[in-house]
């Protein structure tokens, strides 16, 4: 346990670091890698619901807002897990750990942090973006953090649910209502979490079990984790195919779904044929699925943001 200096506001190892390295570690509780990949799923859907291309203005504060409210829960999520996170190699030097930031600084600026993302939002945006964006540190912070992630193996499928709220928050940001494509989407984002996560939860479950987190492949044999990735990839597949019809869309996201869904299908099984084979650790490759389904969700939303540019442009030619 890390002590506080009382005459100086800081923890022993914060003692003699410069400002740069503070803005540094707090940038590091705000986990900006998964930020990075809520906001690849926020701006195409903005694309999408403008049927062209939404003004530059627009995009920039409901990314803002975004970036905001992803970093607020993330930040809370940090302060909520600090414990367990000392028990886990893969987290050991977060701030809140290694003691560079204390709790209650950490709290605080979460919590600030939450309350411009849902102000900027409502006055900049739309006040349902607001809800949305507010939503989304509830579920995460409260539905996620608190209630599931201790407490059961399906903690991942169901506290997935904030991540799939840009989506929401993007359409809304345009049309300032919900409709089918956005929640076609938000489905896609459901049902592609646990066959992203799950992988990564394989590699390091030791760090789970150590943690006392019952992530899936902690509780369960490896070949019955892989069955069920390969069911959810499958059902990641076939829902993205449903926008399609419901857009609807054109050849551009047609294709890109295809093929990059095959991959996805492809390297599923490949995992599932490698955990009924015994492979265990570096052998069974959890983590290339783990690599390659971020790339399949950044291809496919990169086909949701490109595929109606091209509509509008066909009939100049």
């Amino acid at each position: 346990m890390t002590t506080l200096d009382r005459s100086t506001g800081t923890t022993p190892a914060a003692v003699d670091r410069g400002w740069r390295q503070v803005v540094l570690d707090y940038i590091a509780l705000t986990k900006p890698r998964i930020i990075e990949l809520l906001l690849v799923t926020t701006f195409p859907v903005m694309f999408l619901a403008e049927r062209g291309i939404p003004s530059l203005w627009l995009v920039v504060a409901t990314l803002i807002g975004g970036t905001l409210a992803a970093a607020s829960a993330n930040t809370l999520n940090c302060y909520l897990d600090r414990d367990i996170d000392a028990k886990m190699h893969r987290t050991e030097n977060r701030p809140l750990v290694t003691g560079v930031i204390t709790p209650r600084a950490a709290l605080i600026f979460g919590g600030v942090l939450g309350a411009i993302a849902t102000l900027w939002l409502g006055l900049f945006v739309n006040w349902l973006s607001a809800w949305l964006g507010l939503g989304a540190i509830v579920l995460y912070i409260g539905f996620y953090t608190v209630l599931l992630k201790r407490r059961t193996s399906q903690n991942i499928v169901w506290g997935g649910v904030a991540g799939c709220m840009p989506v929401l928050i993007g359409w809304s940001a345009v049309t300032n209502s919900l409709a089918w494509p956005a929640l076609v989407l938000f489905m896609v984002i459901f049902f592609w979490t646990p066959p992203h996560y799950w992988p990564l939860s394989m590699r390091f479950k030791e760090d789970y079990a150590a943690a006392g987190v019952p992530m899936l492949p902690v509780v369960a044999q490896d070949v019955a984790v892989a069955r069920k990735v390969v069911i959810y990839s499958w059902a990641t597949v076939l829902t993205s195919l449903v926008l399609i019809p419901v857009a609807p869309m054109g050849w551009i996201y047609t294709g890109t779904a295809l093929v990059s869904g095959v991959v996805f299908l492809v390297e599923a099984h490949r995992l599932q044929t490698k955990a009924k084979a015994g492979e265990v650790g570096n052998k069974l490759g959890a983590m290339r699925l783990f690599h390659f389904s971020i790339s399949y969700l950044t291809l496919l939303f990169i086909g949701v943001a490109v595929d109606p540019l091209v509509f509008i442009a066909l009939p100049a030619f």
